[in-house]
């Protein structure tokens, strides 16, 4: 029997497609997956002040078509629905009812920030879909006691917070801290971590701001936290606003030690709208091989994504880390499926993304892997710093994980 249906790729309806459902003896298949057939839901920004973010969508967008040129999984072509959300937690929670209920997809994948994440938290729980390796470092993801269905990616903010804070006390003297963030549960995460990384220092942090993310700029925050007499800044903002922050510093003459997310790291998308020259000497946390440092210019995987890059994302901007981040979170989904089998179960899914050990993903850092569990579900918990240096990032230090903050 077939059956018509429009799928949506990034909020847009696109071709009328035919599928052909059979029927199978053998209970090995759950919702969403035929003998032909394995659909994954996702969605993220591709609109409103979150939008440098689309592009991860368009790039595993980009990782699927590959997989499916070269056969998809074990025979099964992939089917990627992906949905605009605009980083709204209330739209979140319509897209992701669409995917589940209407689409009735295997799993989610790689659903953007944490309040959106959270909107749906509970109900995909509930219902039993996976939420795999979502786009958020917040350390509730890691909870398989409470959420057994939900599984982090990238390392957790909580504990990039604390190697900020010890690198602060380590090397400013009489440090003065201003923070700004973005006033939810992503923002409060990287505080919590901060303040423990303080211990006994907290007295430090001279003020908090705070902005929305309906929040047209972060100008007014900025002047507020020069205004302290603060010599270091910890910015916790999203691309936007931390571009808006880098660049509003350097307007006014404010030169703190400054300090800025993961999330926020991408040249093409935050420093080079900040202006290179305003960002010389900022420090962050890095997992990923960055596609501006000329030291990856002959690195193997590097080349390989390059590939991929010219191949599937032409003309897009390959300055721009979010593709790489793309690349390597969908790697690790395809690896998961491919384990499943011809099991192809959402419990068996979760028990395979549980089962990682040492697993490299393409692009990580040397001496970076991917090791899950059980009790496990923090598939990556290491860093190194890295400072803005003339257009690229310089990484230094060794390799620090949650045990070594």
């Amino acid at each position: 029997m077939k059956t018509n249906r429009r799928l949506f790729i990034g909020g847009v309806s696109a071709a009328i497609v035919s599928r052909t459902s059979i029927a199978f003896g053998q209970k090995k298949y759950d919702a969403g997956v035929t003998d032909n057939e394995i659909k994954i839901g996702h969605c993220c920004p591709y609109s409103g002040p979150a939008s440098a973010y689309g592009v991860i969508g368009k790039g595993i967008e980009g990782y699927w078509k590959m997989v499916n040129d070269q056969g998809g999984i074990n025979g099964r072509k992939v089917t990627f629905i992906t949905l605009d959300d605009g980083l709204n937690p209330a739209k979140t929670v319509e897209a992701v009812r669409q995917l589940v209920e209407q689409e009735k997809v295997f799993s989610t994948f790689n659903i953007l920030g944490t309040p959106t994440n959270t909107a749906v938290h509970k109900y995909l729980n509930a219902k039993k879909v996976p939420q795999l390796f979502v786009a958020t470092g917040a350390s509730k993801w890691g909870d398989p006691q409470h959420f057994p269905w939900t599984m982090g990616y990238q390392p957790d903010y909580n504990t990039e917070g604390q190697i900020y804070a010890k690198h602060i006390l380590a090397n400013t003297k009489d440090a003065k801290i201003a923070i700004l963030i973005q006033n939810d549960d992503f923002g409060k995460d990287y505080v919590d971590g901060f303040k423990k990384g303080l211990g006994g220092e907290t007295a430090r942090i001279a003020k908090i701001a705070t902005y929305e993310v309906t929040d047209p700029t972060v100008e007014s925050q900025i002047i507020q936290l020069k205004d302290t007499g603060a010599n270091v800044f910890f910015n916790v903002g999203t691309p936007k606003f931390a571009a808006q922050a880098i660049r509003k510093a350097a307007d006014i003459g404010w030169k703190p030690a400054q300090y800025m997310t993961n999330v926020s790291a991408s040249v093409a998308s935050v420093l080079k709208p900040a202006g290179f020259e305003n960002a010389q000497g900022i420090i962050t946390a890095a997992y990923l091989k960055d596609p501006t440092d000329k030291r990856w210019a002959d690195d193997a995987e590097m080349k390989v994504w390059r590939d991929w890059m010219n191949k599937y994302m032409s003309g897009a901007n390959q300055a721009d880390a979010n593709y790489v981040y793309a690349y390597g979170v969908s790697t690790l989904m395809r690896e998961a499926l491919k384990r499943c089998g011809d099991t192809l179960t959402r419990a068996n899914l979760m028990k395979q993304a549980a089962s990682f050990q040492k697993f490299r993903v393409p692009c990580l850092l040397p001496s970076i892997t991917v090791s899950t569990s059980s009790t496990d579900f923090y598939p990556i918990q290491s860093v190194q710093l890295e400072r803005f240096k003339g257009e690229t990032w310089d990484l230094f230090g060794e390799v620090m994980s949650a045990e070594s903050t």
